[in-house]
């Protein structure tokens, strides 16, 4: 098995900056798209300021809401950058399992690849061919 990567970057942050990119765009003018539409929670200028940094901020689901508002990307983009950047985890379908009619996200540690994962490959084939029940402690209909 590879050995995880600890610290792989600023994914979060990465995506904040290269929204700040285009000439002309500022903090606060990405605080300005930045407003949650669940909630109508705002971003100030100064978050956007910390966030781009590397700066940690508290996150919660307005927040993130907000923040993919603001960048013009989906939700999940910024979900899966916060988990990485926050968390350490990466969310992502390492075994190209995903068909038109599922999506497969697996979160693990950075620097894992497929063939380090061959128990998750066991039980997603298994579970996809239909000859058992879904994983214990999983949610049906999720």
């Amino acid at each position: 098995m590879t050995e995880p990567e600890e610290g792989t970057g600023t994914p979060f942050a990465d995506l904040v900056r290269e929204a700040l990119r285009p000439k002309g765009m500022t903090f606060r003018k990405l605080a300005a798209g930045a407003v949650d539409p669940a909630s109508g929670h705002a971003i100030s200028p100064s978050t956007v300021w910390k966030v781009s940094d590397g700066q940690p901020i508290r996150i919660e689901r307005k927040v993130v809401r907000a923040f993919a508002a603001g960048l013009g990307v989906p939700l999940r983009t910024v979900q899966l950058a916060v988990a990485e950047e926050y968390v350490g985890l990466v969310a992502d379908d390492p075994l190209n399992a995903s068909t038109s009619d599922a999506t497969v996200v697996v979160a693990h540690v950075p620097g894992l690849a497929a063939k380090d994962m061959p128990r998750v490959r066991e039980v997603l084939a298994q579970f996809a061919s239909g000859d058992g029940p879904a994983p214990e402690g999983g949610r049906s209909g999720a």
